[in-house]
């Protein structure tokens, strides 16, 4: 009985990840846009489509005030921008043990890569994960939804 408890333990301490994307459907060395800032997966993201060779670009802000006074930012997407990803990220009481030797950081986000001209979604991805697991599922991904070119 002990040994179905600690099994059924570490089943429910595993990360999870929900994913829908469509292959073929993302162009290498295109202009995405992404919003600023960021301090696990939304920094990351940055990080591995600019090595990738995308042009990664944070937009402008303009400031504005509502009628209570208090400021807050909006995004300019770039007119020329092809994709556009938005992260949500959350912060987990839970981080396991593990983790130490697989990044450190525990994160739990939401990712989405939205083809700007149509509106068309092409990744959605709910995750949670080590640090290290997180980005060579985010590589794997974008392998699977670049369009590979015929040289």
């Amino acid at each position: 009985m002990l040994r179905i408890i600690a099994i059924l333990s570490l089943f429910c301490l595993t990360a999870c990840n929900s994913v829908y994307v469509k292959p073929n459907s993302l162009k290498p060395d295109q202009k995405i846009f992404v919003p600023r800032g960021g301090y696990t997966m939304k920094r990351s993201i940055k990080t591995v489509m600019e090595k990738r060779g995308y042009n990664v670009n944070v937009g402008r802000i303009t400031r504005a005030s509502d009628s209570s006074d208090l400021d807050f930012e909006t995004y300019i997407v770039p007119p020329n921008a092809k994709y556009s990803v938005r992260v949500q990220e959350r912060s987990e009481i839970f981080r396991p043990i593990w983790c130490m030797f697989n990044g450190f950081w525990w994160w739990n986000f939401n990712v989405s890569i939205v083809e700007q001209k149509t509106g068309t979604e092409i990744l959605s991805w709910r995750g949670r994960g080590c640090q290290n697991s997180s980005l060579r599922k985010l590589n794997e991904l974008l392998d699977t939804m670049e369009i590979k070119s015929d040289k």
